[in-house]
């Protein structure tokens, strides 16, 4: 990877490895070609191992971390997501494994979790037909309805979180864990 290489030339570390590429398909399980499902696990997940593999020998060297930006659709998912919601699992279970492999060197890998908030993505997928409404706005609103604080997550809160797990002060005795950031829609009972 020339990145990686580029940044070995130029800087000689590398601290923290954030790897949040990610791609959707928003369509039913039946109606997903298998060209789709692998582009999805290729963008989702496989670029993580790659960037790892890539990366380990600067993050060995600066005691660096890895943090994986998942999704809550590893946790509790919904319908005509399910290739998204299948590479995000994994990417919890391959964030634990990592940080089991890297741990004699020092890397710690963890992943965070977000639930719904307002990116490009989001927007995108509100097109497909799990919330009632006309506009972009009320479908932004219903969603938000949904969580426990009301309303739909910022992107600077989320990269607050990352700035946390990437941070060997602040994050010190963590590693392998996935941390949940949905407003708490995830918490509350689907009978409530």
């Amino acid at each position: 990877m020339e990145a990686i290489a580029h940044i070995a030339q130029t800087a000689g570390r590398l601290d923290a490895l954030i790897n949040n590429a990610a791609i959707q398909v928003c369509k039913p399980v039946i109606e997903t070609s298998i060209a789709e499902w692998d582009r999805v696990m290729e963008v989702n997940l496989r670029s993580v191992f790659l960037w790892s593999k890539t990366a380990y020998s600067l993050l060995r060297a600066s005691q660096g971390n890895i943090v994986n930006v998942s999704s809550v659709h590893a946790v509790a998912t919904s319908a005509n997501i399910a290739a998204y919601a299948a590479s995000k699992g994994a990417l919890v279970a391959f964030t634990r494994a990592l940080a089991i492999e890297f741990a004699a060197d020092q890397i710690r890998v963890n992943a965070i979790l977000p639930g719904a908030v307002d990116t490009p993505m989001l927007r995108a997928g509100l097109e497909r037909g799990h919330l009632a409404g006309t506009s972009l706005v009320e479908l932004m609103h219903q969603l938000g309805q949904k969580t426990v604080m009301g309303r739909v997550g910022q992107p600077e809160e989320i990269a607050q979180a990352i700035l946390f797990l990437a941070d060997n002060h602040r994050s010190a005795f963590m590693t392998g864990q996935a941390l949940v950031i949905d407003g708490g829609a995830t918490i509350r009972l689907s009978t409530e």
